[in-house]
């Protein structure tokens, strides 16, 4: 599982992506969850990360879903056209 922290935006993002990669080299089940629950303080980067972890988790033959995706990230993702690549858990 992939925990998002309280707070993601542009300054945090890259970060973010570097510890999903750490994370993702030490996971061995067929299926990463995005764990979203803790997340209050966010913007479209927070949707980067998410797209960034979704294309690892893939490249690496397992599934992806997100769980606890706040309703306002939702929204986003769906005014951007990618609220499909999103699955909830």
């Amino acid at each position: 599982m992939f925990l998002l922290p309280e707070r993601l935006t542009h300054d945090l993002a890259a970060p973010s992506v570097e510890a999903l990669g750490v994370m993702l080299a030490g996971e061995t089940g067929p299926e990463v969850v995005a764990d979203a629950s803790a997340l209050r303080e966010f913007d479209s980067s927070a949707l980067a990360v998410l797209l960034a972890c979704r294309r690892q988790v893939l490249a690496a033959g397992k599934r992806f879903s997100v769980l606890a995706l706040p309703d306002r990230l939702r929204q986003l993702a769906g005014l951007y056209g990618v609220q499909d690549l999103l699955p909830a858990a």
